[in-house]
């Protein structure tokens, strides 16, 4: 019961790994509140007054946030950077960079003022190795890398972690919007031959997630099959 008495936020929870995430967490005694487009807390992530009104929900419904597992976003599309169309690239960083943002704004003066917090955001092995007609997702997530390591400095005095994950490919509702083609790439690239599972990811999700995950942050885990080189 790792999470009991703890009060968590899942983005994007209503499927996928941020699914997993949720069901786990309450599953091992946390409260859980899912920020999503299509249920829970109905929230906008890329929209910063958005974000800013499920917090002061969030807050009012169970007196705090203790946990945020950022785990919303999009595929993006799948084209050369010559053929992106603009409004797509702007849409995939809003959401994937805009959203992480924001959504871990909103959250650290709660944790801050109980000095307690744990945060993890869903990256991607695209953002450390760059996928071929991806580049506004691998450019979005490798910039979530980013500013979860650079969150993590500034709060490294503080009892609030900040970790990301990089997942390579898993069989999520994301797949719906990506090309058979795309996919058989990525997995071509996995050594162990197989897609991860939302499961495999929240393990480790939920590990980052708990009190047991004191003394690292700033830290890029990899949940990849065998494909990250670095």
């Amino acid at each position: 019961m790792r999470f009991q008495g703890r009060r968590a936020v899942v983005t994007g929870g209503l499927s996928g790994i941020g699914e997993a995430v949720a069901k786990r967490i309450e599953a091992e005694g946390g409260k859980v509140v899912v920020w999503d487009m299509q249920g829970g807390i109905r929230t906008d992530i890329s929209n910063w007054d958005s974000v800013q009104a499920a917090a002061a929900e969030t807050v009012r419904q169970l007196g705090g946030i203790d946990v945020l597992v950022n785990s919303a976003g999009v595929a993006g599309p799948t084209a050369t950077v010559l053929d992106v169309r603009i409004e797509d690239w702007h849409r995939t960083i809003a959401i994937n960079l805009d959203g992480t943002f924001f959504t871990n704004r909103a959250v650290i003066p709660h944790m801050m003022a109980n000095d307690y917090g744990r945060i993890v955001n869903i990256a991607s092995i695209a953002g450390k190795e760059g996928n071929p007609n991806a580049s506004a997702y691998s450019a979005s997530k490798a910039a979530v890398i980013g500013f979860t390591k650079s969150l993590a400095k500034e709060l490294a005095k503080t009892n609030i972690t900040v970790n990301s994950v990089t997942p390579a490919a898993v069989r999520t509702p994301i797949f719906d919007q990506l090309p058979q083609s795309h996919i058989d790439f990525m997995l071509s690239k996995i050594p162990k031959g197989r897609l991860g599972k939302v499961d495999e990811v929240a393990s480790l999700v939920c590990w980052l997630a708990s009190e047991e995950c004191s003394f690292s942050t700033g830290a890029v885990f990899d949940v990849s099959g065998g494909r990250a080189t670095y």
